[in-house]
């Protein structure tokens, strides 16, 4: 079992502000966030953006390179910046920071899919903003699109034109196969970072049999040639990420996809969750690994050689 990779998603495009004072909105609580989690023992920090006035996620590059420089000055952390960008956004939007960037890597969701998070509003009767309300009730009709082309497309332009490497985000065991096809038709490359994740309604759902089910597929499918991680939303966070520690997995906590750090507690900040499943993962007698560690187990290109 080699160590344990934390990734700390810190800001996401699913929060609205009013769900959330702790939610890092400007690019300098962003980049203040990041630092704090990587101090904490994220090796990996998962990135998105979102307009500073209003919190609404932004796919604008000049908001990104406000805070990438800040937390590669500050931390040796692997960053890792979207492709999946907001709910509302065009491919070509999504793909303009990471391409700006140059990162070591992306995340990569590997599919089409349903991405309701009406629920999140349902019970809340105050907004900081009017965009939040129908942002969270239209997603009753939001597709997110990833064809096959949209994937080839992200890999071509990120991986083969700027050397980055992806978390494969599989919220399906249909993703897991759509990434094998890939991996068969030499689209993608091995070792291949695949992020699980459970508890999204239009993706699988968060029982642990699922979680079980989604690692047996990933083996028979990838074998060797396949770094495991597990996120869960909501509640489901610190369980699931246990889970996958206790079975050689890695894990990814943060904001994005939870607010909370205990049963009806929400969480001070992206830190504290990363502090708590660290010390929980120590306590079961695994290891954490550091950047460089985490580098050399998804072999990536090194933060010498991106565009920030």
């Amino acid at each position: 079992m080699s160590k344990v990779i934390i990734s700390c998603a810190i800001t996401g495009a699913i929060a609205t502000p009013s769900m959330s004072d702790a939610l890092p909105i400007t690019p300098a609580q962003i980049a203040r966030s990041s630092i704090e989690a990587a101090e904490a023992g994220a090796a990996i920090i998962h990135l998105h953006a979102r307009n500073p006035e209003t919190g609404e996620p932004s796919p604008d590059p000049k908001l990104f390179m406000q805070f990438l420089p800040v937390i590669k000055q500050s931390t040796d952390a692997v960053l890792n910046i979207t492709t999946g960008g907001g709910l509302r956004m065009t491919v070509e939007e999504r793909l303009a920071a990471p391409m700006a960037a140059a990162p070591e890597m992306c995340s990569l969701n590997m599919g089409s899919m349903n991405f309701n998070i009406s629920g999140a509003g349902e019970k809340r009767t105050e907004w900081k903003h009017a965009w939040e309300k129908p942002y969270l009730e239209g997603t009753v009709d939001h597709i997110f699109r990833n064809t096959f082309g949209d994937v080839a497309r992200i890999v071509e332009i990120m991986g083969k034109g700027h050397g980055t490497r992806f978390e494969f985000e599989c919220y399906d065991i249909g993703h897991l196969y759509s990434l094998a096809h890939c991996l068969d038709k030499k689209i993608v490359e091995p070792p291949l970072f695949v992020q699980s994740i459970f508890g999204i309604l239009g993706g699988i759902g968060a029982e642990p049999r699922n979680l079980m089910f989604m690692r047996e597929t990933a083996d028979r499918l990838f074998g060797k040639d396949y770094i495991w991680s597990v996120l869960a939303a909501g509640r489901h966070q610190m369980n699931f990420s246990t889970m996958s520690g206790i079975l050689g997995g890695n894990v990814r906590v943060g904001l994005e996809d939870s607010l909370y750090i205990a049963k009806g507690k929400f969480a001070k900040s992206n830190a504290e969750q990363v502090t708590k499943i660290r010390r929980i993962l120590e306590e079961l007698s695994l290891e954490i690994a550091t950047p460089a560690e985490a580098r050399a187990i998804l072999h990536l290109k090194g933060g010498d050689r991106v565009g920030f």
